[in-house]
């Protein structure tokens, strides 16, 4: 069956709303920014993905038929991915009460989103596995309709991390002094768990291949 702009919108949107809320880093990420500071910094990390994403596409593009055998890389970008996602939980657990009305520090929540999202192994294998040879099959021989799959999945993927941190950022004030660090705790938590996830891929990969 022929790729048509209906299909490429149904299935960029379809991969973006999966991408955008399914649980992971960036998600967390957003979470922590938004009750941390509000909703306009979980906003910036949402859109993280429009500046690292073209470059991760790029290089599969020019890689996709080049390179056999990509797990190396991915290897070093969960090892990598691990310490960064090790360092935010840290800062997650340290917060205390106090932070929720004193800022001390800049939120930093641009530069934070495009660090987690370029040391996630995620993107690279979706782009790798998923998206470049959707993009490049012989039912996608027209830019238009690769055009219109790479805005529908964009367009879900930001906006729906977007929207959530709109959400979240309305019923900030409903949080109680007291809650506020035990929820920054479990996000730092959760922060953890996904780089002991991104350990444990990166050291299998390097050390113990299949």
């Amino acid at each position: 069956m022929l790729s048509t702009p209906l299909t490429q919108i149904l299935s960029g949107a379809t991969l973006g709303l999966f991408a955008g809320l399914a649980p992971g880093p960036m998600l967390t990420l957003v979470l922590a920014q938004t009750i941390q500071y509000n909703a306009r910094e979980g906003i910036k990390v949402a859109a993280a993905p429009l500046i690292t994403d073209p470059p991760i596409i790029a290089l599969a593009l020019v890689l996709f038929d080049q390179v056999a055998d990509i797990q190396p890389a991915m290897g070093i970008i969960s090892l990598a991915g691990a310490v960064y996602l090790g360092y935010l939980g840290l800062e997650a657990l340290r917060v205390t009460a106090a932070d929720l009305d004193i800022r001390t520090r800049m939120p930093n929540s641009f530069q934070k989103g495009i660090l987690t999202n370029f040391l996630n192994p995620h993107p690279y294998l979706f782009w790798f596995s998923v998206g470049i040879p959707l993009l490049l099959s012989p039912e996608q021989n027209r830019a238009g309709l690769a055009a219109v799959f790479l805005i529908s999945f964009y367009l879900l993927l930001v906006g729906s991390k977007m929207g959530l941190a709109l959400v979240v950022g309305r019923g900030k004030p409903l949080l109680k002094t007291r809650v506020y660090p035990w929820i920054m705790k479990g996000l730092g938590i959760a922060l953890w768990v996904f780089g002991l996830v991104f350990l444990v891929k990166g050291v299998r990969v390097l050390f113990y291949p299949v």
